[in-house]
C-alpha cells in the first residue's frame, strides 16, 4: 500500500483534481546537529533511531532507481542536488514514526503472511515465475541484509500496510467531487470561428532608410556579430601519420598471405522483388511451371519490380525472404508469402564469395600496414613536433617536414567551423573551440590531445571580436524584422477591432465578412481541444474561458489569428470513467496519508545527527 502511494504517477485526472482537492506534502528540511545521538545513528523519530547502515541502504536502492531512470550513476553533487538524501530520510523517518504507532495500537504479523508476502516479491521469483530460494539469498546477500534483517523489515512493513489501509483504505471521492471533474474534462463545446492573415489586412508601406536605421538603433543586440578567431591547425594523430606513408608492394603481397584465409566475403545476391495480385499469382505460376523467365512474366504483365540490391545472407532480416533468394539459382525466382500477400522473388546476379583476391583488399591492406606503422611512430613523431613548436618553428615548416596537413580556420565558439578537419570527434570539437578561446595571438599554445591517441596544434593569428552590425551590412534582415513586427502589429489591432465589434453585439458572420473571410464551425472539442487537431489546446482553453456566449481571439499554436463565438456547449452525461474516478481516488489517498505521516512525524518529534549523516555521504559508510 505504501508503496503504491508513493510512487502513484499523476495522470491527467490528478492533475484536474488539484483544482478541486487542496492537498500537499508538508515541507521537509534538515535541522542542524543534535547531540546525545550515537555516532552510527543519523536520526531518531521519537524513540526510534535510524541507523547509519539503515540509511545507507535505502540512499543506494535510491540512487540505483534514479541510475536506471536517467542512464547513468548520479554524483554524490547530483543527488544532492535532486534532493535524494532528504527524501530518503523523510521516507524512514516516516516509516518510523508508523512504526511506533501500530506498536502503540498492539498490530501484529502471522507467519503465514510474512510467507506470502516472501511468495509474492518478483525480487525472489527464478525463471519460472516463482520463488527461488536461491535467488532469495544472492538478493539478500547483496543487499548486505540477513534473513532475520529481511523479515524484521518486512514484518514492520506489513504493520505500516495495516494501519494505513484500516485508515485510508475505503477513501471514496465524493461524489460532487466526480461530477464536476467529469464535466470539466469532458463537457463538449463548438464554436463559429474565422482566421485572420497577412491577406485580411492591408500590407504594410515598405520602411524608409530613416526608419530602418531608427529600427536598426533600437535593437542592436538583435545584430551584432559574434567573435571570430582565425586559426591555422595541424593535427597529427595516427591516421594522419598513416596517410603520409608509402606501403612496398612486396610488404602488401606478403601481408596478404599471411592474412588471406581470414580476408573472406560472403555470398551476395542481386535481388528483385515483385508483390502479386490474384491474377497476376496465376500468370506467375504458370510461368513457374513452364519455365518462363521473369523478365517476361514482368513485361506481359506490366509490372514494376523493386530492386533490393546486392545483399548478405546477413544483410536480409526477412527470413522468408533470405531464404528463398540463397535457395535460387541465377537468373530463377520463386514465390512467397509477402505482408499482403503472395510476392515473386527474383536472384539476377550472384557473387559468390569465398576469399577476396589481393586486388579487391590492396588498398584495405596498404591502409592497414600504414596504420600499425603510424602507431609505433606517433610518440616520437609528438615529441619531435613539440622540440619545434619550443623552437618557435612555424606550423608550415612542421607540416612540410612531415608531410602533414595544415587546416585555416574562422573559428566562432559553437567551433562548428572546425568541420574543415574531416572525422573530428564531437568532444574533440569542444575542447579544441575551448582552447582557441582562451588563446592570446602570438603566444605560442599548448598541444590539444585528441580522442584518438593524436594531438592537435594551433596558432592564433587573428582575433575579431563581435560587434555592432551596420545597416548596410544588415539592410534586408532589418527590412523584414521591422516589416514583420508591423504586420503582426496591424493583424493584432485587426483582431481587437474584430473582438470590439463582437461585443458590441455585431454577429460573428458580419464581422468575419468585413474582412472578406468566411466563418466555419468547428467540430465538438473538449477542454483539451478537438480529435481531429483542427482545434488546438490553446483555443480550446480560450473558448473555454467563459460561459456559453463567451466570444473572443486568440493564437493558436500555429501562429494564426483566430476570432471565435461560441454556439453550442455539450454537458458530459454518465459517471466518470471507472479508471480515472480509482485514479482520482489514490490521488485522494496520497494527500491524506502525507498529511497523516506529516502530523505523527511531528507529534513523535524528528532530530538530525547531521555529523553522522554527512559522513554517510562522504565515505558511504
Amino acid at each position: 500500500m505504501l508503496d503504491s502511494l508513493r510512487g502513484f504517477a499523476k495522470s491527467w485526472p490528478g492533475k484536474i483534481m488539484g483544482a478541486f482537492l487542496l492537498v500537499g506534502l508538508a515541507g521537509f528540511g534538515i535541522n542542524n546537529v543534535i547531540a546525545g545521538l550515537g555516532t552510527s545513528t543519523v536520526a531518531r523519530v521519537g524513540d526510534a533511531e535510524i541507523s547509519s547502515r539503515a540509511f545507507l541502504n535505502a540512499y543506494q536502492r535510491q540512487i540505483n532507481q534514479v541510475a536506471q531512470q536517467i542512464g547513468s550513476m548520479p554524483t554524490s553533487e547530483q543527488a544532492m542536488s535532486m534532493g535524494i538524501p532528504s527524501a530518503v530520510l523523510q521516507s524512514l523517518a516516516q516509516d518510523a514514526a508508523l512504526d511506533q504507532m501500530a506498536n502503540s495500537f498492539g498490530l501484529g504479523v502471522s507467519d503465514a503472511k510474512l510467507s506470502e508476502m516472501l511468495r509474492t516479491d518478483p525480487s525472489f521469483q527464478g525463471t519460472l515465475g516463482t520463488f527461488d530460494p536461491s535467488t532469495f539469498s544472492n538478493v539478500l546477500r547483496q543487499s548486505g541484509m540477513t534473513e532475520a534483517e529481511y523479515f524484521a523489515e518486512q514484518t514492520k512493513r506489513a504493520r505500516r500496510d495495516q494501519l494505513v489501509l484500516s485508515l485510508f483504505g475505503d477513501t471514496k471521492l465524493p461524489t460532487i467531487s466526480s461530477s464536476l471533474i467529469h464535466r470539466y474534462a469532458a463537457d463538449e463545446r463548438t464554436i463559429d470561428f474565422f482566421v485572420l492573415g497577412d491577406t485580411n489586412i492591408e500590407t504594410p508601406a515598405a520602411p524608409t532608410e530613416d526608419e530602418l536605421a531608427r529600427y536598426l538603433s533600437e535593437h542592436q543586440a538583435d545584430f551584432r556579430t559574434v567573435e571570430a578567431r582565425t586559426v591555422q591547425m595541424l593535427r597529427l594523430s595516427p591516421a594522419d601519420l598513416a596517410a603520409t606513408k608509402t606501403i612496398g608492394e612486396d610488404a602488401i603481397a606478403a601481408e596478404y598471405e599471411q592474412t588471406k584465409a581470414g580476408l573472406t566475403k560472403p555470398e551476395r545476391r542481386t535481388i528483385q522483388q515483385v508483390v502479386l495480385d490474384e491474377t497476376k499469382l496465376a500468370a506467375f505460376e504458370a510461368g513457374l511451371t513452364a519455365g518462363t523467365p521473369f523478365e517476361t512474366l514482368i513485361a506481359d504483365n506490366g509490372l514494376t519490380v523493386t530492386d533490393l540490391g546486392s545483399l548478405a545472407q546477413s544483410d536480409i532480416s526477412d527470413a522468408n525472404l533470405a531464404k528463398a533468394a540463397f535457395g535460387l539459382e541465377n537468373g530463377g525466382f520463386a514465390i512467397i508469402d509477402g505482408v499482403t500477400g503472395k510476392r515473386a522473388v527474383h536472384v539476377s546476379a550472384i557473387d559468390a564469395g569465398g576469399v577476396s583476391t589481393l586486388a579487391e583488399v590492396h588498398d584495405q591492406i596498404a591502409q592497414r600496414l600504414a596504420l600499425t606503422e603510424a602507431r609505433k611512430e606517433i610518440g616520437d613523431v609528438q615529441d619531435q613536433v613539440e622540440e619545434l613548436r619550443a623552437a618557435f618553428r612555424p606550423l608550415t615548416e612542421i607540416a612540410d617536414r612531415f608531410g602533414l596537413k595544415l587546416y585555416d580556420a574562422n573559428v566562432t565558439a559553437s567551433g562548428a567551423e572546425l568541420s574543415v578537419m574531416p572525422d573530428l570527434a564531437a568532444a574533440d570539437v569542444t575542447r579544441i573551440s575551448q582552447a582557441i578561446f582562451k588563446a592570446d595571438k602570438g603566444q605560442l599554445t599548448a598541444a590539444i590531445p585528441l580522442a584518438d591517441r593524436g594531438n592537435l596544434y594551433f596558432d592564433l593569428t587573428a582575433v575579431e571580436p563581435a560587434r555592432d552590425q551596420t545597416l548596410d551590412e544588415v539592410h534586408d534582415a532589418v527590412a523584414a524584422a521591422l516589416t514583420t513586427e508591423r504586420t503582426n502589429a496591424a493583424l493584432q489591432a485587426a483582431t481587437d477591432d474584430a473582438v470590439a465589434k463582437l461585443d458590441a453585439g455585431t454577429p460573428l458572420a458580419d464581422v468575419a465578412a468585413s474582412y472578406n473571410v468566411f466563418p466555419q464551425l468547428s467540430t465538438a472539442f473538449t477542454r483539451f481541444g478537438a480529435p481531429d487537431g483542427s482545434i488546438d489546446g490553446v483555443v480550446a482553453s480560450a473558448a473555454f474561458a467563459g460561459n456559453t456566449s463567451h466570444h473572443g481571439a486568440v493564437l493558436n499554436n500555429s501562429g494564426e489569428h483566430v476570432v471565435f463565438q461560441v454556439v453550442n456547449e455539450v454537458p458530459a452525461e454518465g459517471p466518470l470513467d471507472a479508471n480515472a474516478e480509482a485514479n482520482l481516488e489514490n490521488e485522494a489517498r496520497v494527500g491524506l496519508y502525507s498529511e497523516f505521516v506529516t502530523a505523527i512525524r511531528d507529534d513523535a518529534g524528528l532530530r538530525i545527527n547531521q555529523q553522522a549523516l554527512q559522513q554517510v555521504l562522504e565515505t558511504g559508510q
